[in-house]
């Protein structure tokens, strides 16, 4: 039974920064993809950032291409999203997200539907 606990939300201004922390617990040691996605009031679930088993492998939305990096210790079971000239537009609940394992260790997914476990979400709002 995965569990994935996420931390690191907060309120900053505009042109700040803020990072976000996902620790996994109750998993199989094997490969697995981890993504990142944001969610406003009425809005679908919106992709961020990904990064593949192997902490190379990134992909990113193109609203946070540059601003944002993701970075993952596979030791400690912990992915990290790094938030930089955060925007007002920005703001929205930030999920982390883990595909099943056994995944290729050099890519990982984009889509809502290629993961299969959920962090609670953290609060990101961004004032002016």
């Amino acid at each position: 039974q995965v569990q994935l606990v996420e931390s690191g939300g907060g309120l900053v201004q505009a042109g700040g920064s803020l990072r976000l922390s996902c620790a996994a617990s109750g998993r199989t040691v094997s490969t697995y993809a981890m993504g990142w996605f944001r969610q406003t009031p009425g809005k679908a679930r919106e992709f961020v950032a990904a990064i593949a088993w192997n902490g190379v492998s990134t992909y990113y939305a193109d609203s946070v291409k540059v601003r944002f990096a993701t970075s993952r210790d596979n030791a400690k079971n912990t992915v990290y999203l790094q938030m930089n000239i955060l925007k007002l537009e920005d703001t929205a609940v930030y999920y982390c997200a883990s595909t099943r394992t056994g995944v290729d260790r050099y890519y990982a997914p984009r889509g809502v539907r290629e993961y299969v476990y959920w962090g609670q979400g953290t609060q990101v709002t961004v004032s002016s």
